[in-house]
Order: structure tokens, then sequence, then C-alpha cells
């Protein structure tokens, strides 16, 4: 197994080489030399079943891997139960969705801290998590991996520690790992190859190899202020970073198999490619 490599949902090329419907990413990403897409579902699981299982179709005839961001709303450290249990909800329709796609990953936003402490907001994120789970165990859904995602604004829930605590529920649960949030949300932290390491060791350390081997990626060059991420640059950013360079290395000295998402702005297919074709450089 290798890494694969794709973009989050359709850039600016998609459209200027002619292509219209969802149903065509897969034709898009094979001429791009890409295998993975992450359909985004950040305002709403809006796709139908019958229109979800068509596009898995075209894709596995392609060779190409799916996984669906979960709706942005979900707050699974919401003070107000309601929210808690409508956020189940959503986590509910979105792996029905990405199950009728044959994709298997949906990657969620755990919520923000408000007015309450990182340590509650925390506790209540594990118990939406695993009232999630549960939800999904219910519907026949066992396949499915919810990918708690790490954050890159200061006041929300998703520093690496809390997101690898959500993980630790149960062994089917992957972290999404998304680099330029990590760096945003430390005001620039990630320059050298040990500080990619240090954040491959604690998955390792924390949730075992195999959830190291097969984590989720979220990659992109974010500008950050002193609050966090402020918006998604493209990899022609020199100032902001991070760079991807020390994390391909890393996946090829440790002989790892990640998904690895870019979330450019507007470029995320060739930025994807520029990742697959350094990384397959090192193999």
């Amino acid at each position: 197994m290798a890494a694969k490599f794709g973009p989050a949902g359709t850039g600016d090329d998609f459209k200027a080489k002619g292509f219209k419907s969802s149903l065509q990413v897969p034709d898009y990403l094979v001429k791009m030399g890409l295998d993975h897409f992450e359909y985004q579902c950040g305002r709403g699981v809006n796709i139908g079943l019958d229109k979800a299982t068509e596009l898995g179709k075209i894709a596995k005839e392609k060779g190409i891997t799916l996984s669906l961001h979960a709706p942005y709303y979900i707050s699974m450290s919401s003070v107000d139960e309601e929210k808690r249990l409508n956020s189940v909800n959503y986590i509910l329709s979105s792996a029905r969705a990405v199950k009728a796609m044959g994709g298997d990953r949906i990657i969620v936003h755990t919520g923000s801290c408000g007015k309450i402490s990182r340590e509650e907001a925390l506790t209540l994120a594990i118990d939406t998590m695993k009232l999630s789970q549960k939800a999904l165990d219910e519907e026949g859904l066992t396949d499915i991996h919810i990918c708690p995602e790490t954050m890159g604004k200061v006041n929300q829930l998703g520093t690496l520690y809390e997101v690898l605590e959500l993980c630790k529920i149960d062994e089917r649960i992957i972290p999404c790992i998304d680099f330029g949030h990590l760096n945003a949300r430390d005001l620039g932290i990630l320059k050298t190859k040990d500080d990619f390491e240090k954040i491959f060791l604690e998955i390792k350390n924390q949730l075992g190899s195999e959830r190291l081997n097969n984590f989720h990626s979220h990659f992109s060059k974010i500008e950050y202020t002193t609050g966090g991420e402020k918006r998604h640059l493209t990899f022609e950013d020199n100032v902001y970073g991070p760079d991807f360079q020390p994390v391909m290395e890393l996946v090829a000295k440790y002989n790892l198999s990640p998904t690895f998402v870019c979330e450019s702005a507007g470029t995320q297919a060739e930025d994807s490619k520029i990742m697959k074709d350094y990384y397959l450089s090192l193999l």
C-alpha cells in the first residue's frame, strides 16, 4: 500500500477544463494523476443516496477512493444537549452518504470551547463521539471511520492531544491531522522535519502503529493571526507554510499509507499532484 492524494472538492481548474458535474470528478482526477477525492458536505449532506452510489461506482472503476467531509456546524462539545444530539444525526447522515459512495471515512470538526474550559469541552465531545459511534454501529455502519480533525483556531477544540483523546474511544476512529491547522493555531510552529516527526511519533505512542500507518490528513498552507487560522493559501505562498516536503519524507521513511487531501485555495488538485510527485520521487 502507498499513500493516496487528492483534492477537497473541485478547484478552479475543474471548471476551466470544461468539467461540470461531480460525476465527472473521477475522470478529472485520472487526468490529473490523482487517486482520492474528498466530497464536501460542509453546508449539509445534500447528495442523494442514488447519486452517491453512482459517484462511487464511477470512482471505483477509475481507481479513485472517496472520503466525505461532514457538516461544519457539527458541535460535539456544545453545552446545549440538543445541538450535541443533532450532531450525532449529522454524523449518521454523513456516514450513510459515504457508505453509498463506497468510501469509509467521514471527517468531522469537533466544535469549540466557547465559554467553558478545554477540559469540559473535551469531556462533552468524548460523550458525543461515543454516542456517534454507537449510532453508526446500531445502523450497521460498523466499517465507517469517524475522523476528528485537528483545528486551526485557538478557541476551537482540536489540538493534537484532544483529537488523539477522541480517537482512543474506539480503535476504528482515525485522526485527521491537518498540518496547516496545527501550524496556524501555534503561530508557525512546524518548521523542521523534527517538528513533524514529533506528531508522527505521538500518534504512534497514543494510538499504535496501525492508525499511524492509515491516518487521514488535510494539507494546505494557511495564513494566521494571534487567534490562529485566517485563510487557506496555495503552495506558491512563501510566507506562512507549512512545507509539505518533510511530511512526505517521513511518510516514505516509515513506509506509511495515509490519505492526503489538499485544501489549497482553488489549486487543491494541482497542489495534490505536487505532493504526490514529490512523495513518489522518494520511494
